[in-house]
């Protein structure tokens, strides 16, 4: 079955101010993201702790952004991040929200 997915692999990354990286993509494509504002939540939440987000790595495997807590976002959701933002900030909202 064919997928309309596209399959994209973070090549690089450089953190360029608190809770914004860089990403340079395998199409030779960047994107450059401010995160805080989909920081919330069970898993996103606690990247919102500076020096938790700025342990971000590459996955050696599926070469994604990821965290030590397993937070991680598809690479095709960072290449095409103005599509995804906003949408991703009011489930941020909401999960925020929420009660414990």
């Amino acid at each position: 079955m064919p997928t309309s997915h596209q399959i994209y692999r973070v090549k690089a990354f450089q953190i360029v101010a608190p809770y914004t990286l860089r990403m340079e993509f395998d199409d030779q494509t960047q994107q450059t993201i401010d995160f805080k504002p989909v920081l919330g939540g069970e898993l996103f939440g606690p990247l919102r702790e500076l020096s938790t987000f700025n342990q971000v790595q590459i996955d050696p495997e599926v070469r994604t952004l990821v965290w030590p807590n397993g937070a991680d976002f598809d690479p095709e959701t960072l290449h095409d991040w103005p599509r995804y933002a906003q949408a991703l900030a009011e489930r941020a909202r909401r999960w925020e929200s929420q009660p414990a």
